[in-house]
């Protein structure tokens, strides 16, 4: 059964909707500033939504609805299904309630009523669908892994329409700070494959993408943005944050992607990569394009642009896939000044014939995901 995306909802340090982030992305720019939200920890580049760390709700519900409207869908089905992923869920409430409470007394009551808030549980509910509700959880991977979760659940027949995405609000003073120590942070900027690369810069943001059946969006005339193909997902087993450098299980996951799209790598025209801006990760990440792409494929990170957002950001690359394959652009690598690699990596916005795209997401804990897409 075919899998197709008919509503898309977008917020991103880039703009808080869908024509507002691609719209600057395509133009090159970067919603990454410098900012100190909490004074005790230095000022780093950040890529917030709006002026002030936000919280998972202000993020998800606004992009659920844009979701929803884009689709233009009169009402859902009771047995809808919702796989909304997150790696750090409601971390900012935590450790606002902890420092609330600091020398006064119980935390208790704050955090058992952020225990079951779940993003996925909290989208089931304003809904009032009845269908199944995940939340996966696998750090850098997670949105990647809603998606293809979301995917199986109509082509095992359980659900007709699943809305997928991934959330993360991850501003917060634990996760700033944890970063900073890791010595993986960057203090300028982001840039994705540069020679000059620095470290990461923390983003927030979420992603809504409505699934269904092929046959049932052409029978509604839905729009629709392109068809979710294959998925690999394996783990390392090596190391909590580096990758193993002989790369045979992370290639395993590519291999996966293609098989189960019936897909060789010469098909495909567009690599959305993972791109985090770090040492490790960058030169991991261009040599296993090397090893399997032909060096025609293009390849960009749009975390120069959006900052890293952790467990959403292979479903806000999954999104500006989609809309390159809808629209035949490839975005640009945001960042990029002076390339250390031998990639094909397009420094503006490059209409190009695809036909097929591919994205990339390699998490703590040696999780490496990639999800191939196609255009309709």
């Amino acid at each position: 059964m075919q899998v197709v995306v008919t509503g898309m909802g977008l917020a991103s340090a880039l703009g808080s909707t869908v024509e507002s982030s691609w719209g600057h992305l395509l133009k090159g720019a970067t919603g990454l500033q410098i900012h100190q939200p909490f004074p005790e920890l230095s000022p780093r580049p950040l890529g917030l939504v709006y002026d002030a760390p936000s919280s998972i709700a202000a993020l998800l519900f606004p992009t659920i609805d844009a979701a929803l409207q884009d689709t233009d869908l009169d009402s859902l089905t009771p047995g809808t299904g919702v796989v909304i992923g997150s790696s750090r869920g409601s971390q900012s409430q935590w450790e606002s309630a902890i420092r609330a409470h600091h020398g006064r007394g119980s935390v208790e009551n704050d955090l058992l009523r952020l225990y079951g808030d779940s993003p996925a549980s909290m989208v089931a509910q304003k809904l009032r669908v009845t269908g199944p509700a995940l939340s996966p959880r696998a750090a850098c991977a997670t949105g990647l892994w809603a998606i293809a979760q979301g995917a199986d659940l109509i082509r095992t027949g359980q659900c007709s329409q699943v809305i997928v995405g991934a959330v993360e609000a991850p501003i917060t003073p634990l996760t700033l700070a944890g970063f900073a120590k890791m010595g993986a942070m960057a203090t300028t900027g982001a840039y994705p494959f540069d020679r000059h690369r620095e470290g990461l810069a923390l983003g927030e943001g979420a992603v809504a993408l409505v699934l269904e059946s092929e046959a049932l969006a052409q029978r509604r005339n839905a729009e629709i943005y392109g068809e979710v193909l294959g998925f690999g997902c394996t783990a390392d087993g090596y190391h909590r944050s580096a990758p193993d450098r002989d790369q045979k299980v992370a290639i395993a996951s590519l291999q996966q992607s293609l098989q189960r799209s019936h897909l060789q790598p010469t098909d495909i025209d567009y690599i959305h990569a993972h791109g985090t801006a770090t040492e490790l990760n960058d030169q991991a990440e261009a040599s296993l394009v090397q090893r399997i792409f032909p060096a025609s494929v293009a390849v960009s990170s749009t975390k120069g642009a959006t900052g890293h957002t952790l467990g959403a950001s292979g479903a806000i690359g999954a999104a500006f896939s989609l809309l390159s394959l809808q629209q035949q652009i490839v975005p640009p690598c945001v960042g990029l000044r002076d390339p250390a690699f031998d990639l094909y990596l397009p420094r503006a916005a490059t209409p190009m014939k695809l036909r097929a795209a591919l994205c990339l997401s390699f998490g703590f804990g040696g999780q490496n995901t990639a999800l191939t897409l196609a255009a309709i």
